[in-house]
């Protein structure tokens, strides 16, 4: 949200000072390395006088641009825009990352308070005519101006982005956008708080040895964390987030308590008490069709894709069915194997979603004598983390030298300084590792400030937050294969902007189109399980041993197992997602569940499988930006998968030239121009589906001869 309500950090005209010099926000943040937040002295009372100051500055800010009496220009139009609101920037930049990952009761309050005057704010902003005549007037004289092509991208993008926003409607479409934009930005809040409070209402304490037969060491150990976190000490606490969850229903043999456990998780936001979403969702949908239709889009889908690299609905679904039907073939065929093997077992019943990670784990085991159990002790968080810093350095000549004199928001939260192979600080990364019951669930990565050039060099300041059980004290925090992978995910979003060299903040790192976003950190999880990374990063906590070659060929050898699965619960979640959005109509008794219900049997959803995110939690499109977006994660796939093949081609994971090329061609330089020129410029042509296909599902079907070893971890 902040990266929609100013367009940069830049220095310009100072401001007068506010009466409340004592708020962090109104001082200067130069003496505090990096000119870093301050966090240990904001409070969530600094945050809504902070807010209004900001405002304030920035309607003085474009009352000078409108009421300027020389002619629009580039500069005295579009710079001076670029330019604008620099406190309300520093203020949502702290504030709506600490809203994701710690979200108080205090900062809820404040939430709610300023989400509908922000929204009313930013329309107040993009719906003003003096300054959009001013920004129209530089843009229709665009080739006459002899703009470079960066100066060009932002015009274009700046002009965009107001039509967008409703700068060509008539007056009576710019009140009821206003009311609009207003409205779902409360919606948006209580989706979120909703969801916070009914993750956290739920949670099942274990009972002896008999609720916690099948669970391995390191999962005890976290759910002892969790009763601790949860003021349970001494108590085995399962809690609804996921970082639990999965592990638990991949372990545990209690059949009962995996569907108890599994229908609580699923169930968030979606029982029948005060945190139902349901009412949320419907209103949130119909405000945006009469969006769109505002907008002169036939669906809110239509007016997203827009301004995507997809372009239509219709292009991104047919990417998505192309993926969806392997998919959904590979599942059945994973689904009978464990099928089989529940058969061989003379258990009596049929594959259920609660079965389907404990009997992938044992088919796992069975066909490819590789498991969770005996890879976990190998991937301890710090390690993998220092692996990624390791494939950043190889790759880009990064170093990240930790900090211990940077304020952070939480004790967990580690600071590292980020510098070139020249040893010049390029930016501040900011790594926030466990959950907590302030955060939300999930994984991100953000900005307390965005890279640029334009007065001076202004160095991003970077955050990765991820929900990793926290370890008791003295031991490590273990991962399983996809947490490990995950690491590397967001990582590559950091990279993106830290990497990110071009002068205008609103055009730098991330702030691309939604389908390009995850490429760079699709691309990035390749890394992870390279064998030279494993080797060195893969280090066994119980022994101190690297991970040895012969386990390291056998998670190679499987790593199309379960990838049916895991195609087809994202996969579910993207179509579910996008035909949601291209619907016209949501009377007053549409209802999500069966609007869910009815689009995954027409999809032919395996009954045995339940999307990813259901649409009753599903923050990525109701309160994350991601709103007919979803796919976004597999159109990046596409890319990602063609660009690494480059690198498996040269026979160099780590190929100097070619990582040299993606970093000048694609890490640098953020939205300066269009998304696909960029790809076209790393690649040398466009993206085919034939590498991800291959990476997802070839030789699934036709696992390794191996003999199981016995015993285990």
């Amino acid at each position: 949200m902040a990266a929609t309500l100013v367009a940069s950090t830049s220095s310009a005209q100072p401001q007068a000072a506010p009466a409340d010099a004592s708020n962090p926000f109104f001082q200067d943040w130069s003496s505090i390395p990096f000119g870093a937040p301050p966090f240990d002295h904001i409070r969530a009372e600094h945050y809504r006088p902070a807010f209004e100051q900001g405002m304030t500055e920035e309607r003085a800010d474009i009352d000078r641009i409108t009421h300027n009496s020389a002619a629009p220009t580039f500069d005295n139009t579009i710079v001076a825009f670029e330019r604008s609101g620099q406190l309300l920037t520093k203020v949502s930049n702290v504030f709506f990352n600490l809203t994701g990952s710690d979200n108080t009761e205090q900062m809820q309050a404040v939430q709610t308070q300023m989400a509908p005057i922000l929204s009313r704010f930013q329309s107040e902003i993009t719906l003003n005519a003096a300054l959009f005549t001013r920004i129209d007037t530089v843009y229709q004289h665009r080739a006459s101006l002899h703009l470079n092509p960066e100066q060009m991208r932002l015009l274009e993008r700046t002009h965009l982005g107001f039509v967008r926003a409703g700068a060509q409607l008539d007056a009576a479409g710019r009140t009821r956008l206003t009311a609009i934009d207003a409205r779902l930005a409360e919606l948006s809040t209580q989706f979120d708080h909703n969801l916070l409070a009914d993750t956290a209402a739920w949670s099942l304490v274990l009972n002896g040895e008999r609720d916690l037969a099948g669970l391995p060491p390191s999962v005890r150990e976290a759910l002892l964390q969790s009763g601790h976190d949860h003021g349970q000490e001494g108590k085995y606490l399962v809690t609804a987030s996921r970082s639990i969850v999965e592990p638990f229903l991949q372990y545990s043999t209690r059949r009962d308590l995996r569907e108890q456990v599994f229908r609580a998780f699923i169930m968030r936001g979606d029982n029948n008490n005060q945190y139902n979403n349901g009412s949320v969702i419907r209103e949130t949908m119909q405000l945006r069709a009469e969006r769109a239709r505002l907008l002169g889009f036939h669906t809110y889908a239509d007016y997203v894709l827009a301004d995507s690299m997809a372009e239509t609905p219709a292009q991104a679904y047919r990417l998505m069915q192309q993926v969806w039907t392997p998919a959904v073939a590979q599942a059945n065929r994973e689904a009978a194997q464990m099928q089989q093997m529940i058969d061989e077992e003379h258990a009596g019943f049929q594959l259920q979603p609660w079965d389907w990670r404990y009997y992938a784990e044992k088919v796992r085991a069975a066909r490819y004598n590789v498991s969770e159990d005996e890879v976990r002790p190998y991937l301890s968080f710090d390690r993998i983390l220092e692996g990624a810093f390791y494939t950043a350095n190889r790759l880009y000549g990064l170093t990240f030298v930790e900090r211990h004199d940077v304020p952070v928001y939480n004790s967990d939260v580690r600071t590292f300084e980020v510098k070139d192979r020249t040893g010049r600080t390029i930016g501040l990364y900011y790594c926030d590792p466990f959950m907590r019951p302030t955060k939300q669930y999930g994984a991100w990565e953000n900005q307390f400030r965005n890279q640029q050039h334009l007065d001076h060099d202004v160095l991003p300041i970077v955050v990765n937050v991820w929900n990793y059980n926290k370890p008791q004290p003295g031991h490590p925090t273990l991962l399983s294969f996809d947490d490990a992978q995950t690491i590397y995910h967001e990582f590559g979003h950091a990279l993106h902007a830290l990497l990110s060299n071009v002068t205008y903040a609103s055009l730098s790192g991330t702030n691309v189109a939604r389908d390009y976003v995850e490429f760079p950190s699709q691309v990035m999880e390749h890394w992870f399980a390279t064998t030279e990374n494993l080797q060195r990063f893969a280090i066994n906590v119980n022994t101190g041993q690297p991970m040895p070659q012969a386990l390291i060929d056998r998670i190679h050898a499987a790593k199309t197992f379960n990838q049916g699965f895991l195609t087809v619960e994202y996969m579910a979640s993207a179509m579910v997602d996008m035909d949601l959005h291209m619907q016209t109509d949501f009377p007053a008794n549409w209802d999500a569940d069966t609007f869910e219900r009815n689009e995954l049997q027409r999809l032919g959803m395996p009954q045995q499988i339940v999307m990813r995110h259901r649409l009753m939690h599903f923050g990525h499109i109701f309160s994350g930006g991601y709103s007919a977006g979803y796919y976004g994660y597999i159109w990046a796939d596409v890319l990602a998968a063609d660009a690494y093949s480059a690198f498996e081609q040269s026979g160099d994971p780590f190929n100097p030239a070619l990582s040299a090329s993606f970093a000048r061609n694609i890490l640098s330089v953020g939205n300066t121009r269009p998304e696909m020129d960029s790809y076209i410029a790393w690649r040398g042509h466009a993206p085919t589906t034939d590498a991800l296909l291959r990476e997802r599902f070839e030789a699934a079907a036709a696992p390794p001869s191996t003999t199981p070893s016995s015993g285990g971890h």
